[in-house]
């Protein structure tokens, strides 16, 4: 193995190793601003577990690169982590909780940043590192919102790439996401009188035909082509509550559903579409998020998508999920996710990273920007 796969492997491994679900990113913002402060060229800000890095080359282009540092919670089944190392198809991987989602792509930018010194002359672009909290929950919580709403001066930039992965190419844009109750009303009796009441948990079964429905048709139906890439739509009941004890007819009972929208309509229309679908019944909506179109057009996307294509062989795709590239998007700035890690294996309990994926994607992105 060489010494860059193995110095990636262990940044990997020691920012995945340091705990940090959702809510709980002190102690990896505490870690990473320590050893970002440590590197002279850089200028470091920290805004509650936000750490910015920044360089000042005097270069005409700039870029961010941006990575969450939360994970979804750890499993109690597999137990994953610490990280541990493991072999399959002749590959070393990195196996447990982060390594996809997405600290191999943070390992990538740190790596970076520790190498600026001896890259800093070959480099043509400045460089803002971001590595934020909270965006594997609700966007009240994103540090990235947070970042662009009350330091919107650290948030300038030609163009930003995001390090989620993607199995190494380009995945441009990205679907939107809306998630809203369906709230059903019975009239509560006690369950031996079922008769003096309404059950508001019978409610359901109109309801879930209604998504079976939606559902039952094809692929090529819920897909829908922007900029000359596809995206697919999902709707998904994902939540149920209702009923208060044992003995009583519920008289509520709510419905969490899921709409992963393409980027060709926006939350309004959106909101419009799920309120035509369940039309008569009510809806709470509790949170929402635009998508952002794949910016093919723009020059800044369409080159390093045609550098990371030269180099690896894979084509530029559509993003499934919801990601901060919608941020960058909605501040009229062109982005993109680029980074390590089979996008199948987020939030699996046996999530893992293949180091040679790793240093790949480092490869690419060193040899962009000093192209």
């Amino acid at each position: 193995m060489r010494d860059m796969d193995e110095e990636l492997a262990a940044i990997t491994e020691a920012l995945c190793d340091v705990y940090s679900v959702s809510g709980e990113e002190k102690n990896l913002a505490d870690y990473l601003e320590q050893h970002l402060s440590e590197i002279s060229c850089l200028e470091v800000t920290r805004i509650r577990n936000n750490v910015v890095a920044r360089t000042n080359f005097a270069r005409s282009r700039h870029v961010i690169l941006a990575g969450h540092i939360d994970t979804v919670p750890v499993s109690k089944i597999s137990n994953n982590l610490p990280t541990r190392r493991t072999f399959e198809d002749g590959k070393q991987m990195v196996w447990g909780r982060g390594t996809v989602d997405m600290k191999a792509g943070d390992a990538v930018f740190f790596y970076l940043a520790q190498n600026l010194d001896a890259l800093s002359r070959q480099l043509k672009y400045d460089i803002t590192f971001i590595f934020y909290e909270g965006e594997e929950v609700a966007g009240e919580f994103n540090g990235l919102k947070y970042i662009t709403e009350n330091r919107a001066d650290l948030v300038h930039a030609d163009f930003a790439i995001l390090g989620e992965p993607t199995g190494g190419g380009v995945e441009a844009g990205c679907n939107g996401s809306l998630r809203f109750d369906i709230v059903l009303r019975g009239k509560a009796a006690h369950s031996a009188r079922a008769w003096k009441g309404k059950n508001a948990i019978h409610k359901l079964l109109p309801v879930l035909k209604i998504l079976n429905n939606w559902n039952s048709a094809g692929l090529q139906e819920r897909t829908v082509v922007v900029d000359g890439l596809e995206y697919r739509e999902g709707l998904n009941a994902v939540l149920i509550n209702g009923g208060v004890a044992s003995n009583i007819v519920p008289d509520v009972c709510r419905v969490h559903i899921n709409y992963r929208f393409a980027p060709d309509k926006d939350a309004v229309a959106a909101r419009e579409i799920m309120q035509n679908l369940f039309s008569g019944y009510e809806l709470e909506y509790k949170d929402i998020s635009n998508g952002a179109r794949p910016g093919l057009n723009l020059e800044s996307v369409q080159k390093f998508a045609k550098y990371a294509e030269e180099k690896t062989g894979i084509g530029i795709r559509a993003k499934m999920g919801w990601t901060d590239v919608a941020r960058f998007s909605a501040l009229g700035m062109p982005a993109l996710n680029f980074g390590p890690g089979d996008p199948m294996l987020c939030h699996r309990d046996d999530e893992r990273v293949a180091v040679s994926d790793i240093s790949a994607s480092y490869e690419v992105l060193v040899g962009f920007l000093t192209s």
